[in-house]
């Protein structure tokens, strides 16, 4: 229950401040880095494996650091339940030619099928309720995620084949991308 009010009350806050784009500078890089890190010193990510490839020549972006830590932790977290056993989960971070960080989340799961993908952002819609409920969590993820990019004047990508795995792409515009 704790954690359905922490995840409304998160919701809540970013939605109340989503007209105004967060003031501060983030780096993109050490921040993807002490997540991943912190998600396997924590014991769980279990028998699956985190690969981070980092391929960013520039990180800097405007936003919030624990709205973007936020991000980060429900859409790994995510992956990691709903991704196999023992399989990889890939994080790769890219810069784009349009000035946008381009961070993509991959599992190796059992995919989600194309009807529910446009719905996966909703607040409480679940592809499974009896997995979802076996597997934890409050429904709002997705929803929270979807909240901080659209703050972030970002875009959020979902791909998924069932069978294959899912796909979480975050675009991020960088501190280039908005000239003095």
């Amino acid at each position: 229950m704790q954690n359905l009010v922490d995840d409304l009350m998160s919701l809540s806050r970013i939605e109340a401040g989503k007209f105004s784009l967060p003031n501060d500078i983030v780096h993109m890089s050490p921040v993807v880095e002490e997540v991943v890190s912190n998600i396997q010193a924590s014991g769980q990510a279990k028998a699956a494996q985190i690969t981070l490839k980092n391929h960013l020549s520039s990180d800097s972006l405007q936003g919030d650091r624990a709205e973007l830590t936020q991000l980060l932790y429900n859409i790994i977290g995510n992956a990691l339940k709903y991704g196999r056993k023992d399989g990889i989960i890939k994080v790769a971070l890219d810069n784009t030619d349009d000035h946008r960080i381009k961070l993509a989340i991959a599992d190796e799961g059992d995919g989600i099928p194309f009807h529910h993908i446009p719905r996966l952002t909703e607040r409480f819609y679940r592809v499974d309720n009896s997995r979802s409920r076996a597997l934890g969590g409050t429904g709002l993820g997705l929803a929270i995620v979807k909240q901080i990019v659209e703050h972030h004047r970002g875009e959020l990508l979902i791909d998924s084949l069932p069978g294959k795995g899912t796909t979480v792409t975050v675009f991020l515009p960088t501190t280039d991308f908005f000239p003095e």
